[in-house]
């Protein structure tokens, strides 16, 4: 029978809309912290504009005339008019990114909930299982298919089909070793399915912001050479909008990189345990099997 991890329900559109989220936020706030570092004059003589559109309101209301509107401006270096004004590579670019930080918080949140999982296992296999009379009685103590249950159910299953088969030329206790061994080893390489991902998302995240950002520079310069006219505000948006490719590039790899040393830390912590457990059984299964060809050959 194969042991199973129960992975959390997660809906990937939440995960997908956290991660656009997480990700705009760190996009748009160093651009809000130029903004407001960069127009102070303009912040200082908001009340002086208000008094003045209201006073002209007043005396156009007074005379007839017309009252003065103000237009709300859009922001137009922010990520909707990349998205708007990008092409089909930087669209994909961001697409790609936006599926990199989805995948990278789902597998955190999926291995941190099974290596917790293990965790309660171990303790509870230390309080219910080593104070059972038999294996076989402490294995009804476990719950079927998690990996404390994997190991004691192969370990019993090698120690009571060794004889009569030709397996038997082993002898017991190299093969209870390595039917254990190998319940280990399929434990540990099931905790560490989805880190690959999470390394290759922070190895490559940034590089992948960094080619928009040469995509998005060199259609910048373009059209500033079309158009015949470099001032700061024909270079200022293009070259910002590319440069936010960087910023969500550096924002999906830094998570997927400090997730990925945090879980290996864990998943060692968690297969200490599962070891420790698989050595104890293999030592009781090895015992116990002596004590009972001791006891054959008495009664012989």
């Amino acid at each position: 029978m194969k042991f199973s991890f129960e992975v959390v329900a997660v809906p990937a559109w939440r995960l997908t809309l956290a991660a656009l989220a997480f990700v705009s936020a760190v996009a748009l706030a160093p651009q809000a912290a130029i903004a407001a570092d960069a127009t102070p004059a303009a912040v200082a003589a908001e009340p002086v504009a208000a008094d003045a559109i209201a006073a002209d309101a007043a005396a156009a209301a007074a005379t007839g005339a017309p009252a003065v509107t103000v237009e709300q401006v859009a922001n137009p270096y922010g990520i909707q008019a990349l998205w708007s004004g990008g092409d089909f590579i930087a669209r994909g670019v961001l697409f790609l990114m936006l599926i990199m930080s989805a995948a990278t918080w789902y597998i955190m949140f999926a291995k941190l909930y099974d290596q917790r999982k293990i965790m309660i296992q171990a303790k509870s296999a230390n309080a219910t299982f080593w104070k059972s009379r038999s294996v076989a009685a402490g294995l009804e103590t476990l719950k079927a298919g998690s990996p404390f249950w994997y190991i004691a159910e192969r370990g019993m299953s090698a120690n009571e089909h060794h004889e009569g088969t030709m397996v038997e030329q082993v002898d017991l206790s190299t093969w209870v070793t390595m039917t254990v061994n190998r319940a280990v080893d399929e434990i540990q390489s099931e905790l560490q399915k989805g880190l690959a991902v999470l390394a290759t998302v922070g190895s490559t995240a940034p590089f992948v912001g960094l080619f928009g950002t040469v995509w998005g520079i060199y259609h910048a310069l373009t059209a500033i050479g079309i158009s015949g006219q470099a001032s700061i505000d024909k270079v200022a948006g293009p070259v910002g909008e590319a440069l936010i490719m960087t910023a969500m590039g550096l924002a999906v790899a830094v998570p997927a990189v400090m997730g990925y040393n945090w879980l290996v830390r864990r998943n060692k912590a968690a297969m200490d345990k599962v070891r420790a457990f698989g050595g104890d059984l293999h030592s009781v299964l090895i015992s116990g099997a002596r004590v009972g060809e001791a006891a054959s050959r008495r009664g012989a």
